[in-house]
């Protein structure tokens, strides 16, 4: 009898083990994607979101490193069936969800949902709140790769306690789900979301502006300047697991070609969550090449997972830096101005200290070789000062390595 009781203990706890494991391990850079919010909101089909996936494939998106296609808000009846299930819109979605999963995952790529903590979604369809364990088991039975999780309607609901209960849900399932909590920083997630998911909102929505919000009436849509400033003091809860989330990109839909530049720069300087909004099926060359630019993923990318921090300001322009790997460094300048900009920067006038990642670097002590991740050219070393012109809000992305 103990022998038996013995096995069976021993089995519980290497399940638990395993599907601890998988949840460890999950997002350990940043999730890169693509979402039909930014463009479609809820006017989604399986046809059109066919097209998209393909487009995905064939327009370098997956080769680039995307991996998540996410269905957002909209792909459900406004009802759940009588057994309390969630249920795709057979008129969206003829062949069922379970079809569409095993289509995205026929090409390479991973899954993408949509469901809210509140008792409806923000555009009307069943939320998940008193459902949570049911629609955790219905998205694995479906082949669900991740979850992004909002927070409409929701009353009086404890978001911490929203959330844990959803991520306890997930894990249930022993299926390594990525959740994405997406309660817009109301509640500091990142104080507390560290092993709930594995991205966290740090702000409210983002739109296709580069320096100006949009007030909407009864919410404000931030631009992509508004949302930089607001992680400033943040960096220090973000790494490998667990990522401060700025919202999804809007490269492609509607900036100038260098504001689209700015704007994946700074997402990729912040190890932000890179998730594509723009239609795939028709981004202009700029856009594309803009979006799978692989030397300035591999920023965003990098495996220490430390988030860029604001070096220094004056008069518009800004230099931030991300430590990186093998003691290298990216550094950005930012013109947020309406004026070009000349960048006259003196490595060896200055050092540069990150306690949070533990970053020294004298460049009087070590030379570095600068690479121009836009450009894709060598500049030289940091033995002479930069010089170079910036446009208006526009960025110079460098890679420092040491010589």
């Amino acid at each position: 009898m103990k022998k038996l009781l013995f096995s069976v203990l021993f089995l519980v706890i290497a399940n638990t083990s395993v599907f601890a494991q998988k949840f460890d391990e999950l997002a350990q850079t940043p999730p890169m994607g693509w979402n039909t919010w930014n463009t479609f909101q809820t006017k989604i089909d399986e046809p059109l979101l066919k097209g998209m996936v393909d487009a995905y494939v064939s327009s370098g998106m997956r080769d680039a490193g995307y991996t998540y296609f996410v269905l957002d808000d909209g792909w459900m009846s406004m009802e759940r069936d009588s057994n309390g299930n969630l249920v795709a819109d057979p008129k969206k979605f003829p062949n069922g969800m379970k079809a569409f999963a095993d289509y995205v995952h026929s090409k390479g790529m991973k899954f993408g949902i949509y469901n809210c903590a509140g008792t409806k979604t923000c555009a009307g369809y069943p939320g998940t709140r008193g459902f949570e364990y049911q629609d955790a088991r219905l998205y694995a039975s479906w082949g669900v790769d991740y979850l992004k999780y909002d927070w409409c309607n929701t009353d009086s609901l404890n978001a911490r306690e929203a959330y844990i209960t959803m991520s306890s849900a997930l894990k249930a399932t022993g299926r390594p789900i990525v959740f994405s909590l997406c309660e817009w920083g109301q509640h500091q997630p990142w104080l507390w979301a560290k092993g709930v998911g594995q991205l966290y909102r740090t702000t409210g929505d983002i739109y296709a502006g580069f320096d100006k919000n949009l007030n909407n009436g009864t919410w404000t849509a931030l631009s992509v300047l508004s949302i930089l400033d607001k992680q400033v003091n943040i960096r220090q809860y973000a790494g490998p697991g667990h990522w401060n989330d700025p919202d999804m990109l809007e490269v492609g839909n509607g900036m100038s070609f260098n504001e689209d530049k700015a704007h994946f720069s700074l997402w990729c300087m912040l190890a932000a969550p890179l998730m594509g909004g723009n239609d795939l099926r028709k981004m202009s060359e700029q856009t594309k090449n803009i979006l799978t630019n692989k030397e300035v993923i591999a920023i965003d990318q990098d495996a220490l997972g430390a988030e860029g921090f604001r070096y220094y300001s004056f008069d518009g322009l800004e230099i931030w830096v991300k430590p990186l790997t093998n003691g290298e460094l990216a550094v950005c300048f930012l013109n947020r101005s309406e004026r070009p900009q000349v960048i006259n920067y003196d490595w060896v006038a200055h050092v540069i200290q990150d306690k949070i990642s533990n970053t020294n670097v004298d460049f009087t002590l070590a030379t570095y070789k600068l690479r121009d991740l836009w450009a894709k050219k060598d500049l030289g070393t940091t033995q002479k000062p930069f010089k170079q012109s910036v446009a208006a809000h526009d960025v110079v992305l460098l890679r420092l390595t040491k010589q």
